[in-house]
């Protein structure tokens, strides 16, 4: 049975000393779960929050890297400088680094691949805009991101990624999926994962749902067939409240 993978997305928020305060708060309420529970917060906040998780069971992620080790490139953060600090997580791909950034699918696998190289756990993030969704292209865009995402990986390799299923119309809109379409596209996602790599890899990996998840939905949200937890981003700003989606089994 596949476990339930629970991570925060600050997005640019949080000052170190805020983030400090949240780990204070959020800490002792999530320590019962048996979920597993990741941060992933900005650079800035990375060595503060992993000092203050230490003796905890929230992991710590970053939000991007760059997919080389080294070089010319201001302003980037490599897989090996977020591994010499402790991080085991990093997000790729998020629909606001394809919008604003110019991230591609060709760069989201170059770093999917080099984060697992660096063993770092790549959360793989993969959606459909409004529009795609209208024209009824949610399955082909989504499962053709995963494809290209997981290009050139073995079995062992896809077993590490985690892929966040977030429809790009519900994130930061208040607008959520229903529990059934979202499970609905998470099956397409693992069907796809089974056509490429069959379905004892399929079985193992695990796909979260992403977009306006709150205290409210998220048991609806998380007890359906396939939905391995969620990437959750305001709410997770908030310690009661992400400490409610965390615990939404209990």
């Amino acid at each position: 049975m596949r476990k339930k993978v629970i991570a925060g997305n600050w997005k640019m928020n949080m000052l170190p000393n805020e983030a400090i305060e949240f780990i204070q708060e959020f800490a002792p309420l999530v320590k019962d779960t048996q979920n597993e529970v990741i941060l992933c917060v900005p650079y800035t906040d990375l060595f503060y929050v992993l000092l203050n998780t230490q003796d905890t069971n929230i992991k710590v992620g970053a939000q991007n890297m760059h997919w080389e080790e080294n070089g010319a490139y201001t302003g980037e953060v490599s897989a090996k400088m977020l591994k010499s600090i402790g991080v085991k997580y990093v997000i790729i791909g998020h629909s606001e680094r394809r919008a604003y950034f110019a991230e591609t699918d060709e760069t989201v696998n170059k770093k999917v691949k080099t984060a697992l190289e660096n063993e770092l756990t790549p959360i793989v993030c993969v959606g459909e805009t409004l529009e795609q969704r209208e024209q009824g292209l949610t399955k082909d865009i989504i499962t053709n991101q995963t494809k290209l995402a997981l290009d050139g990986l073995d079995e062992s390799q896809v077993e590490k990624v985690i892929i966040a299923y977030e429809p790009i119309w519900a994130i930061g809109t208040g607008k959520t999926a229903t529990s059934e379409d979202a499970n609905d596209s998470v099956k397409a996602i693992r069907e796809e994962i089974s056509k490429i790599y069959g379905q004892n890899v399929a079985n193992r990996v695990i796909i979260q749902y992403g977009g306006s998840v709150k205290s409210s939905n998220a048991k609806e949200l998380f007890t359906t067939s396939d939905i391995d937890g969620g990437l959750v981003g305001g709410a997770s700003l908030k310690a009661e409240e992400f400490a409610k989606i965390v615990n939404y089994e209990l």
